[in-house]
């Protein structure tokens, strides 16, 4: 709201609700406080009253009711004293005198059910309207045991007839006629008193009680009369239409409270809410109760609202025009200021602001002064700098274009990444090669150019990229966009900004396929020299080394026969003769293990193991599943060599005392696995070593999965995986 204004009104505004909204806090505060603090008193005085209004009328019907017992007690104890008389003058003998008073007695009646009756000092029960108790010991009750202490006197109790169900408060006043041993005791029931009480007794100091201005108590009975009221006392509310009985109703059901009701008397124009603190009388079926009008209890309390209106506004007008000052002795210099600056913003720096005061805003002047000082140096900084920077650019660009042409000039495929791994830039032997165009894949990333076999190793050098060291040189395989696969070996580096930041990286992917070929066919030269070296040691020389031993063997014989001293050096001969047939079979072996077809591969493989275990003293088994034939020579050479190298790196580098060597089928494809339970390979492993670069190589020529599992608890395992039906098509699994 105050966002777009000024800011005189900004600071009037403020003012003015901050003032609002804390002369009102504190004033409903106040006021809340006054108010609760008033409805407390004016309802603890209304209990007080209300509360002496009904001690002071259940006294008048208990002095009333003790009067009233009193002189019945009297009167016929006046009856005994003159039967007592004219048994002593002898007109009556003892027994004639007690039964005319027991007569007597006994007609008379206290109210609806009260009545008289005597007992000896010992609770026996001489008169009794009920035949049942007359003779009877009550000693034991209670109230009986207060009449034989005191004997004469008022007394108030609770008693329950046999044909009731609950006590109801009964009253007695006694006298004591000691020449008959008689306690006389005139009873009844306190609720049958009522045309005994004396309204008038108090009803002036009920009326008299005056809450406020015309406030007052009253007095109604359970069937609506108005027993005491100021206003309509001897009305029935009940029956009378111009008097709402709901509340009347609804104190009689609660007994005693609180409650709030609109009530109109008979010389007021309106109804208006009163507060009423009532209480019940049982005995009497009475409501008593002490009532104050909220208009007049609460007047001063209007009086504290408009005092509290006034000062808010007097306040108000107090502090608009101060405002308003303190507003125009801000706004006045910050308009000068805003001038100032507008000399700035057109180029102007020599305007300066003259201090007025000491104040924040001469303070504010001085800062001005400086800062257009400092913006004058800036600009002339500023303008050296940006010559500087003109010439650096253009050098910049002169160098990006010698680097671009370096890029674009380059023979083998270049690709700049961002570190998410989005592309930035790729030379043109990349869409030579690759055949994507830089339009096409500019802002996306390469994952489609990978092939799904080569992705644990291109995780691998986004790693290492990712924490900014240099790829060396990694052999793998990539995608074309026409879908073929090439050969490539990817070296790469990352490249830092200004801040030191990894900003992104060079990768270059050089085409290795006419040198992997090369390579191919070098080796298998290599196996065919190999395999003809093996095979002339197997036909040529070991039958001749066969020829000379049999030769020698004959020459051994004759000279033993001849018991020349030269026959044991001739057997020497023969022995020498014999191992070096052995090792030239065994290095003809070595050099062409699998010979042509069927199962000469697994032959090879079953004698490695022989060989290993007899002359390294390790254990070393082959498995192999039924039905698997290799047909082809030069795969049945790369497995061989895999496995023999695998063998001897267990033997030679892992220490192991168990290896195994299987060949076995799953799903659809045959699985090459030599396992040990050796140290297993460093980590980092080792890439000088000629046996794990030869290895995968191989694997590949023969179009198989190559990978090795490590852990220096459990050893190392080599495995070999390829499909049935590769591209080889001499593998075959018959299961």
């Amino acid at each position: 709201m105050l966002k777009n204004k000024r800011i005189r009104d900004k600071l009037l505004i403020s003012y003015s609700l901050v003032l609002i909204l804390s002369i009102s806090l504190g004033s409903l505060s106040i006021y809340f406080f006054v108010r609760t603090k008033l409805t407390s008193a004016l309802e603890s005085e209304l209990n007080n009253t209300t509360q002496a209004i009904l001690n002071l009328v259940r006294t008048s019907v208990a002095v009333s009711i003790k009067n009233y017992l009193r002189a019945v007690a009297e009167k016929n104890m006046e009856t005994i004293h003159y039967f007592y008389e004219q048994q002593q003058k002898g007109f009556l003998s003892e027994q004639e005198a007690k039964n005319s008073v027991t007569r007597l007695l006994l007609a008379q009646t206290i109210g609806d059910s009260g009545y008289i009756y005597c007992m000896d000092s010992i609770g026996n029960v001489i008169v009794h309207p009920r035949i049942a108790l007359r003779g009877a010991n009550v000693a034991d009750f209670d109230f009986v045991k207060q009449q034989l202490s005191g004997k004469k006197g008022y007394l108030e109790y609770d008693w329950k007839n046999p044909d009731e169900t609950t006590a109801r408060p009964k009253a007695l006043y006694m006298l004591y006629f000691e020449p008959w041993d008689w306690i006389l005791s005139a009873t009844s029931y306190r609720n049958e008193f009522m045309s005994l009480v004396n309204v008038e007794d108090f009803e002036k100091g009920v009326l008299d009680l005056r809450f406020g201005k015309t406030g007052y108590s009253f007095v109604i009975d359970g069937k609506g009369n108005a027993i005491i009221h100021p206003k309509i006392q001897g009305v029935n509310i009940f029956s009378e239409d111009d008097y709402p009985d709901q509340y009347l109703r609804d104190m009689q059901r609660r007994k005693s409270g609180k409650t709030i009701y609109a009530w109109k008397n008979p010389d007021e124009q309106m109804a208006r809410d009163k507060l009423v603190i009532f209480n019940h009388i049982p005995e009497f079926d009475w409501i008593v109760g002490s009532s104050s009008y909220l208009d007049e209890f609460y007047a001063p309390m209007n009086t504290i609202r408009s005092m509290i209106i006034a000062t808010a506004l007097v306040t108000f007008l107090l502090v608009l025009p101060i405002s308003v000052t303190i507003s125009t002795s801000i706004t006045r210099p910050l308009k000068g200021l805003m001038k100032h600056f507008d000399h700035m913003v057109s180029g102007d720096f020599s305007s300066r602001m003259e201090p007025q005061s000491n104040d924040e805003i001469g303070q504010l002047a001085v800062y001005y002064n400086r800062f257009a000082d400092r913006i004058e140096n800036y600009r002339k900084d500023l303008h050296q700098q940006m010559e500087k920077r003109r010439h650096t650019e253009e050098a910049l660009r002169e160098s990006e274009a010698r680097y671009r042409s370096v890029m674009e000039a380059a023979p083998d495929p270049i690709v700049v990444y961002d570190m998410k791994g989005l592309v930035t830039y790729f030379n043109p032997a990349f869409t030579r090669i690759f055949g994507w165009s830089l339009h096409e894949c500019l802002g996306r990333k390469m994952d489609h150019f990978v092939p799904e076999e080569n992705w644990e190793e291109t995780r691998r050098m986004i790693a290492t990229m990712l924490a900014g060291e240099t790829l060396s040189t990694v052999p793998t395989r990539r995608y074309t966009k026409m879908g073929d696969i090439v050969e490539v070996s990817i070296s790469g580096a990352t490249f830092r900004n200004r801040m030191d930041e990894l900003e992104g990286s060079v990768i270059i992917l050089r085409d290795v396929t006419k040198s992997r070929r090369l390579q191919q066919q070098v080796m298998e030269i290599g196996d065919q020299v190999r395999r003809r070296i093996g095979q002339d040691l197997h036909d040529d020389l070991c039958p001749h080394l066969i020829g000379i031993h049999g030769l020698n063997t004959v020459l051994a014989e004759n000279l033993s026969e001849e018991s020349s001293v030269q026959a044991p050096r001739a057997e020497k001969i023969s022995e020498l003769i014999n191992s070096a047939i052995s090792k030239a079979r065994t290095l003809a072996r070595g050099l062409c293990p699998v010979h042509l077809a069927g199962h000469g591969f697994i032959a090879a493989l079953e004698d490695m193991a022989r060989q290993t275990e007899a002359a390294f003293n390790v254990a070393c088994k082959f498995e192999c599943d039924d039905g698997i034939v290799l047909t082809d020579n030069a795969a049945a050479t790369h497995l061989y060599y895999i496995a023999q190298e695998a063998v001897q790196n267990a033997v030679k580098h892992a220490d192991a005392d168990i290896i195994s060597i299987r060949l076995y089928c799953t799903h659809k494809r045959i699985h090459l696995q030599i396992a040990d339970d050796g140290k297993g390979l460093p980590d980092p492993p080792e890439s000088s070593g000629i046996g794990l670069q030869i290895m995968p190589f191989r694997s590949k020529m023969i179009n198989a999965d190559f990978r090795i599992d490590s852990d220096p608890k459990t050893g190392t395992a080599v495995h070999v995986f390829f499909e049935k039906y590769n591209t080889i098509h001499q593998l075959d699994c018959a299961s």
